[in-house]
């Protein structure tokens, strides 16, 4: 873990060689996670069996997708180009969403019964050739927090817990950025008004799937311009971190500035949570901007 700035890295390593966890004694990792902090296990694998191994390559997904997805809820695998594989591949997400609901369950105990749509993915390109396909908005080796375009979420929170099962010892390199307030005083003067018309606009057309609120604008917006920033992507607060194999990391992607650098081969569990289910919800993207502009958001 490498240092650009004299600050302390937003980063807390834990011990945890385990997916079969104990409860903590306090409440630290959960006030430190809702702060806006990067959870990392560097020795937390996930192991996958031999015939899972094998199928690993980026000739697995379909090649316009970026990943494979497996919607829990909806039973609902999509990006698999072998109808073949779609057993042994269904049954390695549906494993690492159990390991990771555990996980949320023991060390973050407030968030139980408020884990909404959990989706999973399985992602096998090199992120170098992945990136060289798309336009600067879907470049995430760009510093940015994340937001949906099309998929409003209505100020609930986006928490995403990776794990790299690169087979070859390749680290998946990020970079994480500044604390969200920081980066919300900086960046809100600049962005576009809110479009109530648009939204309702948008929405009727099904370009979205929900109207946009002011507050999606707003995170979505953000997303862009720290993305069209190039003096911001290069010299603004900022840390290299690498994960290697057999790493998880967890945070939540919409309040941590980070960008994947490079590396193949990860595993991701993404859940919804609403704001009233936080421990602190003031520190939440949603309480932030609704302080920082003196409006309801929502």
């Amino acid at each position: 873990m490498t240092d650009r700035t004299a600050l302390s890295a937003p980063i807390l390593e834990l011990p945890h060689t385990s997916w079969d966890f104990e409860a903590p004694e306090t409440s630290e990792i959960i006030d430190t996670l809702e702060a806006g902090n990067v959870l990392f296990f560097p020795n937390l694998k996930f192991d996958l069996t031999e015939t899972e191994a094998a199928l690993l390559g980026p000739e697995l997904v379909d090649p316009k997708r970026k990943n494979i997805s497996f919607n829990v809820e909806k039973d609902q695998l999509r990006g698999v180009v072998d109808p073949a594989n779609e057993p042994v591949i269904k049954a390695l997400l549906e494993r690492y969403y159990q390991s990771t609901k555990a996980l949320v369950e023991t060390l973050l105990p407030n968030y139980t019964g408020h884990l909404i749509e959990p989706v999973n993915s399985l992602r096998v390109h090199e992120i170098a050739k992945w990136q060289d396909k798309n336009s600067w908005r879907k470049d995430d080796t760009r510093l940015h927090v994340d937001a949906f375009p099309s998929r409003p979420i209505h100020g609930n929170r986006i928490l995403r817990i990776f794990n790299n099962i690169n087979p070859h010892g390749v680290p998946r390199s990020w970079r994480v950025g500044e604390s969200f307030e920081t980066l919300a005083k900086r960046v809100l003067p600049g962005l576009k008004p809110y479009s109530p018309m648009a939204s309702w606009i948008q929405d009727k057309l099904h370009i979205t799937k929900s109207r946009r609120t002011h507050y999606d604008h707003l995170m979505l917006a953000m997303h862009d311009a720290m993305k069209a920033d190039l003096e911001y992507q290069k010299n603004g607060v900022q840390w290299d971190v690498d994960f290697f194999p057999g790493a998880t990391w967890v945070c939540y992607a919409d309040q941590v500035p980070h960008a994947a650098m490079s590396g193949q081969y990860m595993l991701e569990q993404t859940y919804l949570i609403d704001v009233n289910g936080l421990k602190n919800p003031e520190l939440a993207p949603l309480k932030v901007l609704e302080r920082l502009t003196g409006e309801a958001l929502l």
